[in-house]
């Protein structure tokens, strides 16, 4: 078995936007996707990119993915890379595809003199949870994530 990463192109829209929803159907949030291929190819592949995708591959066929963009730390004074989705599909866990993702996303954030590599885990997701501590992290429990989005975003925008 040969476990590949390579950075996603164009020609991968319709893969990573399967990989989300897979991804969503698991997280129970499937309801919440509104991405489609126009969009991701916009944001991820256009004259702006607002992030970048690894395509995790096993015998050369994609079995994972992992959605990362640049953050920035006021107190380190350095960037950091975020990790925004990271997803193996079923059949292929366990075969160290997570861990080759997340092994390249550190190399890469060495590679950018980054100072942090974050994400965020359900808290109900036990397998992840415990895969992530395996390979070092530490939860933030101190730390809140807090969103506006929708009409209250538009109303915040709008006072």
């Amino acid at each position: 078995m040969t476990v590949a990463i390579r950075p996603a192109v164009p020609s991968d829209v319709d893969l990573v936007h399967r990989f989300i929803c897979e991804l969503a159907d698991y997280e129970r949030l499937r309801h919440e996707v509104r991405a489609d291929a126009a969009l991701l190819l916009h944001h991820l592949f256009g004259a702006s990119p607002k992030a970048e995708v690894l395509i995790g591959e096993i015998d050369g066929v994609a079995r994972g993915f992992a959605l990362f963009f640049h953050n920035f730390s006021t107190f380190e004074g350095r960037p950091g890379l975020y990790l925004e989705d990271l997803y193996v599909e079923p059949e292929a866990r366990g075969s160290g595809l997570g861990k080759a993702l997340l092994q390249r996303l550190a190399q890469l954030a060495l590679e950018r003199d980054c100072a942090r590599l974050e994400w965020a885990v359900l808290d109900w997701n036990a397998p992840a949870i415990a895969f992530y501590r395996a390979l070092g992290a530490r939860p933030m429990d101190e730390w809140t994530v807090n969103r506006v989005d929708g009409d209250a975003l538009i109303r915040l925008a709008k006072q």
